[in-house]
């Protein structure tokens, strides 16, 4: 699933390519349930004869605001890719949705398993109003962080996923920063030193940051996996340190990468690291 570093990088290339200002021609949707709100063909009628005004992110959803006052936000889910192509170019039978622009060009949804969803609304808060921080934002201090943390007793992976705690981290760099951080996944939020919240926060905001200078993590070579909006795979997977390296050699210690379940989630660790121990307060 993109996550934050992924849509980050998706956005950016939105910018770069000059779509700022084209104006929507035709929008066919090649799969109805693609689209969460309003229907379908309302939906394609409200945004032919749209400008585009702006492209931001939160959390993970990407947001198109119009010169007439509309938003569009897309969640890119499992398998979602938000792709310019050229107008002629034929259209592919996993691109459910399909934006014709001014200029000659096509913003087109690429999804093969059909989980994204787009919101068509006049206040995008009605949509994305219970996110979490950002976490590269000012507001996402160590002090906001540690008056967070102390009123869980939730186990720090599981958390760290929930998007109403901290918005637009995922599977991937939730193991790097606790790996960064030398926290097990299984301890306690509450459970934290000053000194281990510190080096999370201080984590987090890296890893994330790495993964936009990277522009992403694409793993694997399948239709699904992560790509740009101009086609181009991240550099990130070359970077991490333990997602998806079960049994290879920890780059700190050099101990065997350990894959478990935590919250019925995939999560790597280095057990020598990563120690579980819930036994301090903040």
């Amino acid at each position: 699933m993109p996550e934050l570093p992924e849509v980050q990088t998706i956005v950016m290339e939105l910018r770069e390519a000059g779509l700022i200002g084209c104006k929507i021609r035709s929008v066919k949707v090649q799969w109805d349930k693609i689209v969460a709100v309003p229907d379908a063909a309302t939906f394609a009628q409200e945004l032919t004869g749209q400008t585009i005004a702006g492209f931001a992110r939160r959390g993970k959803y990407i947001l198109i605001q119009f010169e007439a006052g509309k938003y569009l936000l897309l969640h890119l889910r499992m398998t979602g890719q938000l792709i310019i192509k050229k107008a002629t170019e034929p259209v592919l039978k996993h691109e459910r949705v399909v934006f014709e622009l001014d200029d000659g060009r096509t913003l087109r949804y690429h999804d093969t398993r059909k989980f994204g969803r787009f919101y068509l609304v006049n206040d995008p808060q009605a949509v994305i109003g219970k996110l979490g921080w950002e976490p590269l934002e000012a507001e996402f201090t160590v002090q906001s962080f540690t008056a967070g943390l102390v009123q869980h007793a939730r186990q720090l992976k599981p958390l760290l996923l929930d998007q109403t705690f901290i918005a637009g981290l995922g599977n991937i760099y939730v193991d790097e920063a606790l790996f960064a951080a030398r926290l097990h996944p299984q301890r306690l939020a509450n459970s934290l030193t000053k000194t281990e919240i510190s080096a999370l926060h201080q984590a987090i905001r890296q890893v994330l940051q790495k993964g936009i200078a990277n522009r992403g993590t694409s793993l694997g070579n399948g239709e699904g996996n992560f790509a740009s909006a101009s086609r181009r795979r991240g550099r990130n997977q070359e970077s991490l340190t333990v997602f998806r390296r079960t049994g290879q050699a920890c780059p700190r210690c050099g101990t065997a990468i350990q894959r478990l379940i935590v919250g019925q989630r995939s999560t790597h660790i280095c057990p020598k690291c990563q120690q579980l121990k819930n036994k301090h307060k903040v």
